[in-house]
């Protein structure tokens, strides 16, 4: 198989068995086709779709996805170099405080950190409990809760 020419689409889930393509995407590349299906979570538009599964069609990679919850739209981050990941505490009565954020040159270089089971930020080690791709803003964000290990040095 070869995805020169890949696309991705999103579909719901409406019934136990049957799903609606509710976004498409043509011009977009395989690096973050990868990305986007590492994320439980998907916002657009003001909803939330936490995934389901995915599949491959030929070319067309598919994130079957099912309705989360609506919130108000937030504005989009401004425009830097790089793309934006925010590593936020997974902690809801806290409403998941931000640690620290970078940004990187590339889809694999977010998929190389979501990917992984634990993370490292100023010596604390936390762990990996989801991911999102917020379109609405236009970051990628790591859900992590802390281990209590600290890194000697």
């Amino acid at each position: 198989m070869q995805f020169e020419g890949a696309m991705l689409e999103y579909r719901l889930q409406k019934e136990k068995d049957k799903f609606e393509p509710i976004y498409y995407y043509t011009n977009i590349d395989l690096p973050q086709i990868l990305t986007r299906r590492e994320c439980e979570f998907f916002i657009k538009e003001g909803k939330t779709y936490q995934q389901l599964s995915s599949a491959i069609e030929d070319e067309l990679f598919v994130i079957y996805v099912k309705s989360y919850e609506e919130t108000p739209i937030d504005i989009k981050e401004p425009l830097y170099e790089g793309i934006k990941l925010e590593f936020r505490e997974l902690n809801a009565y806290k409403n998941h405080p931000l640690i620290t954020f970078e940004y990187m040159t590339n889809h694999l270089d977010i998929l190389s950190v979501i990917g992984s089971i634990y993370t490292y930020i100023d010596g604390k080690e936390w762990e990996r409990d989801s991911a999102e791709i917020d379109e609405d803003r236009g970051v990628y964000v790591l859900y992590v809760k802390p281990t209590g290990f600290t890194l000697v040095t």
